[in-house]
């Protein structure tokens, strides 16, 4: 029988859903930028978004029973914290250059760029939600290296 969602609470390995997350909307995020962009920055980017999902999951799989395991639980949830804090740099780094011709992110589906006001609004709104997840899993990753268990 399922949980009423309102009984629902957050679940240990939140920070896992939260990177696959991060992850998927990352890759949607970089598809945006112009193809001249995009060999410059994509693939360092994309990098970073699946090293914290790596890093998330390898800290889930470990179940810490010793201190050895613990620590190494310890590091991988530190190294998912550091590639979501420089995920968060490069991601910046890339709305930054969106932001300098909003209109060639976006599309109509006749082919024609979108108008410019329309294109910014749309990338505030992407960079908006992905910073709001960035924010979310820095929250549980802190949180957990924090708890005493």
């Amino acid at each position: 029988m399922s949980v009423l969602k309102s009984k629902r609470k957050e679940s240990k390995a939140e920070f896992v859903n939260t990177a696959n997350e991060i992850y998927t909307q990352t890759i949607a995020f970089l598809t945006r930028l112009s193809a001249r962009y995009s060999r410059l920055l994509a693939a360092d980017v994309a990098h970073l978004a699946s090293e914290v999902v790596e890093r998330a999951e390898k800290a889930n799989s470990i179940m810490p029973t010793d201190e050895l395991e613990k620590r190494l639980r310890r590091e991988h949830l530190l190294e998912a914290r550091a590639s979501l804090m420089a995920l968060d740099v490069k991601l910046s780094h890339c709305y930054s250059i969106m932001v300098l011709n909003p209109q060639g992110c976006f599309e109509k589906p006749s082919g024609k760029p979108v108008e410019e006001p329309e294109a910014i609004r749309r990338l505030d709104k992407m960079a908006q939600s992905l910073g709001d997840l960035i924010d979310k899993e820095n929250a549980l990753l802190t949180g957990i290296l924090q708890s005493k268990k």
